[in-house]
C-alpha cells in the first residue's frame, strides 16, 4: 500500500523546482494589514504593512490577510480593494473572538466568552444556544464586510486563573465546558459560509507566560493533556471545524527541543494522526517573541511547515521566508509533494466557503457606493442588537443596595491605557454617569503619575485624592502583551485602606471574574458592587444601572 504524502520522506536529493515554486510558497503565507485604507491610518505600523508592499505581495501570490482596524465600511471597501490586488482567491481573517465590532467599529462587539462558560454551570442548555447565536452573528457580519475566516474560537481551557494572555477569552475553565461551546460557536459559523478556526492547539490554559513576550513551558505529560487541553479541540474538530491554531509554547514532555508550533511529534503526530484532523493548520503570528526571539524569519517559517503547518501566519519578514521555503523546497529539504498537500488543503478550505452574491442578484451592484452603504446599514440586525443585550444582562451581577452617596466624589477608573482605550471613549457610561451625579473622573494607568506609596497597608496615595466618596471602578482582565492577568496592583488593600477611612462608596469590577472573587468577600453586604464579564459601553450600562447610577444627559453628547 503507498504511504500518503504526509508520509514521504525527505531524502538528500534536490528536487527541480517548478517554475511557479515561488508564487505556490507565496500562496502559504498570510501576511498583516489594517483595516484602514490610508498607510498614515495604520495603528500598529510595526506590524501592518504598508499599501505598497501589501500589493505587491499580494501580485507575488501571497494567498492571505489578517486584518485589524478601521470601522465596518472602511473594512469592507478593504477587502474589495485587497481581492482586486490578489493573484487569487484570499483568505481574509480577523481575531473577532468577541465578535467583528471587537475588530472594527460598527459591527456588533460581544461580551467574552467565559461569561457563557460560567453561565453553562447554571444553564447548559440556553448557553448553548447562546454560542450558536455569538457564532451566526459573527459569521454573517464578518462575511457581509468580505472576511472570510474567523481566528475563533479559543478553545484553551483557562484553568489559571493567572493566565496573562488567554483569561476571559476562553469559553471554559473546564474541559467539557469549553469543549461544547467553542463547538457550538464553530457549528453555527461555518453554516454561515466561513471557516473558524480553533486555538491555540494543543492547549495555552494552563500558562503563566504569554507567548506574544516569551516562550512558555509546560510539564503536562500526554496523559494531562487528554485530560484537560485535548477535549475541546476533539470537539471542534468533531463539529468540522476548518483550521487549528498552533500555539508557540513548549511541552517538553511531548518535544523537549522545539516549540509546538514547530514540533513535528505535536502537528503531525498529535493533531493529524492521533486526532485525525484533516483540515488546516496556521501558525499563531510568527513574528510573536516566542519564535522570533530565538529563530529568524526564514528558519521559522521552514521549521513551521517542515514541521506540519499548511499556512504561516505574520512572518517577521515575508520575503524572507519566502526565499528560506524555496530554497528549502529546492534543495530537497522539505519534498515537493508536501507543499502539494498543504495546497490541496487551502484549495479545499477555500471551496467550503459560500461565495458572495452575484452581481445579478444586487439590484446596486452598478453603484458601489449604495451597495456598500446598504451592506453597513443592515450589518447589525435586531436579532444582533438583543444577543449583545441579553449576553450582557447574563455576565452582569451586582449586591448591595442601589445608590451611591451625593457627590462631590471621586470617579477612580483603573485601565491599562486611557490612550488607546476603545471601551473607554470620552462619552462611556463608566465616565458620564458618575460625572452626572457628581463624582470627578481621575483615572489611573501605567502612563500618569503613579498613585502608589511605599506601604502595603495603605498603598493608595489618597491625600493626592480630591475629598469626597470614592467610586472604584477596575476594567481588568488578561490580554495579550498585558504580562499578567491585570490587576496586579493590590487592590485588595485599597478597598480596606477606602473602607477604613469610610471613603468607599462602590465597585465596579469589568472583565475579570476572579478578581471580582478575590475582592467580594472583603465588601460589607450593603455597599453597591458589582461585575461585569464584558468592558463595553453597553456593559459599563448595565452595572451601573444596577448599582443606582441612570442613564446621565452628559451620555447624549455635545457638539463643538
Amino acid at each position: 500500500m503507498r504511504c500518503p504524502a504526509a508520509a514521504t520522506p525527505t531524502t538528500g536529493v534536490t528536487e527541480a523546482p517548478s517554475p511557479g515554486l515561488r508564487e505556490q510558497v507565496a500562496r502559504l503565507l498570510v501576511v498583516r494589514g489594517s483595516g484602514h485604507l490610508s498607510d498614515g491610518q495604520r495603528r500598529y505600523p510595526r506590524w501592518e504593512l504598508p499599501n505598497g508592499e501589501l500589493q505587491d505581495l499580494l501580485a507575488a501570490g501571497v494567498g492571505g490577510v489578517i486584518l485589524l482596524g478601521g470601522s465596518a465600511a472602511e473594512l469592507r471597501l478593504r477587502t474589495e480593494q485587497l481581492s482586486g490586488w490578489a493573484r487569487h482567491p484570499l483568505l481574509l481573517c480577523a481575531d473577532v473572538e468577541e465578535g467583528v465590532g471587537q475588530r472594527f467599529e460598527g459591527a456588533t462587539w460581544l461580551v467574552p466568552p467565559l461569561a457563557l462558560g460560567r453561565l453553562f454551570a447554571s444553564a447548559p442548555e440556553q448557553a448553548l444556544l447562546l454560542a450558536g447565536r455569538y457564532g451566526r452573528c459573527t459569521a454573517r457580519q464578518a462575511r457581509a464586510l468580505g472576511l472570510n475566516w474567523l481566528l475563533a474560537p479559543v478553545c484553551d481551557v483557562n484553568n489559571n486563573r493567572a493566565n496573562p494572555v488567554i483569561n476571559v477569552r476562553a469559553w471554559g475553565e473546564d474541559p467539557a465546558t469549553a469543549g461544547a461551546l467553542a463547538a457550538a460557536f464553530v457549528a453555527a459559523a461555518q453554516a454561515e459560509g466561513v471557516l473558524c478556526c480553533a486555538k491555540h492547539f494543543p492547549g495555552h490554559g494552563d500558562t503563566l507566560v504569554d507567548s506574544h513576550l516569551a516562550l512558555p513551558v509546560l510539564p503536562h505529560d500526554r496523559q494531562r493533556l487528554e485530560a484537560i487541553e485535548l477535549p475541546p479541540f476533539r470537539a471542534a474538530i468533531a463539529a468540522g471545524v476548518g483550521a487549528v491554531m498552533t500555539a508557540h509554547l513548549q511541552l517538553s514532555d511531548l518535544d523537549p527541543e522545539r516549540p509546538a508550533t514547530l514540533s513535528a511529534r505535536v502537528l503531525e503526530g498529535l493533531l493529524r494522526v492521533d486526532l485525525g484532523f484533516g483540515g488546516l493548520v496556521v501558525t499563531d503570528a510568527l513574528v510573536m517573541e516566542a519564535i522570533a526571539a530565538r529563530w529568524g524569519a526564514g528558519e521559522a517559517a521552514v521549521l513551521a511547515f517542515e514541521a506540519g503547518a499548511d499556512l504561516l501566519l505574520m512572518p517577521a519578514d515575508a520575503h524572507t521566508a519566502i526565499d528560506a521555503l524555496v530554497a528549502a523546497l529546492s534543495s530537497g529539504r522539505i519534498s515537493l509533494a508536501r507543499l502539494t498537500q498543504s495546497l490541496r488543503r487551502r484549495d479545499a478550505a477555500l471551496a467550503r466557503l459560500r461565495p458572495p452574491a452575484s452581481a445579478a442578484d444586487n439590484p446596486m451592484a452598478a453603484r458601489p457606493l449604495l451597495q456598500l452603504a446598504h451592506a453597513v446599514a443592515q450589518l447589525e440586525t435586531a436579532e444582533d442588537l438583543e444577543l449583545s443585550r441579553e449576553l450582557v444582562q447574563l455576565s452582569t451581577g451586582s449586591q448591595g443596595p442601589s445608590g451611591l452617596p451625593p457627590g462631590p466624589g471621586v470617579n477612580l477608573i483603573r485601565v491599562d491605557s486611557a490612550l488607546a482605550n476603545p471601551f473607554l471613549p470620552v462619552l462611556a457610561p463608566a465616565l458620564q454617569r458618575p460625572l452626572g451625579k457628581g463624582y470627578a473622573p481621575v483615572l489611573i494607568d501605567g502612563r500618569a503619575p503613579s498613585p502608589w506609596r511605599a506601604d502595603p497597608e495603605a498603598p493608595l496615595a489618597i491625600e493626592r485624592l480630591p475629598q469626597g466618596p470614592v467610586l472604584l471602578q477596575l476594567f481588568v482582565r488578561g490580554n495579550p502583551f498585558r504580562g499578567s492577568a491585570g490587576g496586579e496592583e493590590n487592590w485588595a488593600a485599597v478597598l480596606r485602606q477606602l473602607l477604613a477611612a469610610s471613603r468607599l462608596a462602590g465597585l465596579a469590577v469589568y472583565g475579570s471574574p476572579y478578581l471580582w472573587e478575590t475582592l467580594q468577600p472583603l465588601l460589607p453586604p450593603d455597599l453597591p458592587a458589582g461585575l461585569s464579564l464584558a468592558q463595553i459601553p453597553l456593559a459599563q450600562a448595565q452595572l451601573l444601572e444596577q448599582l443606582g447610577l441612570p442613564r446621565s444627559a452628559l451620555e447624549g453628547g455635545f457638539t463643538d
